[in-house]
């Protein structure tokens, strides 16, 4: 399972539900990256889209008793998000916000797909600093611009310590 989110220079990823800055070369990158695979998003997030996203499994998670949505399998816990995921493959499975559900599926995450905004903008929800975390190292910069007059890098981070990894390990040294 992996994570894919653009943050601004402060690690604000929105405010009033709305992501705080948006890039164009940013959303292609998440289309090209998210295609063809699951996506994983709250309610708020999944209310900034013009509809589900498609060519996506969209897996809408609330806590709130939505009606159907056609092409949107609604869930209301975690362990349902694992249920709808668990044939799927993991590297294409993504948790794409908000703020809330990043920070429940972060220590689950081994990839996060981090768009570096210089950009400071109001933000009132804020994603962790991967930066600042020891369980998480970056991997590389895939990909450095400027769009829509916006500096960026596309960072990758890896997560060293995911539940999965704890647990395979655990079985080698046993």
């Amino acid at each position: 399972m992996n994570i894919i989110v653009a943050v601004n220079s402060d690690w604000g990823i929105g405010f009033e539900g709305k992501q705080s800055v948006v890039l164009s070369e940013d959303r292609r990158f998440f289309r090209d990256k998210t295609i063809g695979g699951v996506i994983i998003a709250g309610r708020k997030t999944f209310e900034d889209f013009p509809g589900p996203l498609p060519k996506r499994k969209n897996i809408l998670l609330t806590r709130e008793k939505l009606k159907k949505i056609d092409g949107v399998t609604i869930v209301h816990s975690i362990q349902e998000v694992f249920d709808e995921t668990e044939n799927e493959n993991p590297s294409k499975v993504f948790v794409v916000g908000g703020g809330e559900i990043y920070r429940q599926f972060l220590p689950y995450c081994t990839k996060a797909y981090v768009t570096k905004l210089e950009a400071e903008s109001k933000s009132d929800t804020y994603f962790e600093n991967l930066d600042e975390l020891e369980s998480w190292s970056l991997d590389e910069n895939m990909r450095s611009g400027e769009s829509d007059g916006v500096k960026y890098v596309i960072a990758v981070y890896t997560n060293n310590n995911t539940l999965e990894t704890l647990e395979r390990d655990d079985y080698n040294n046993a």
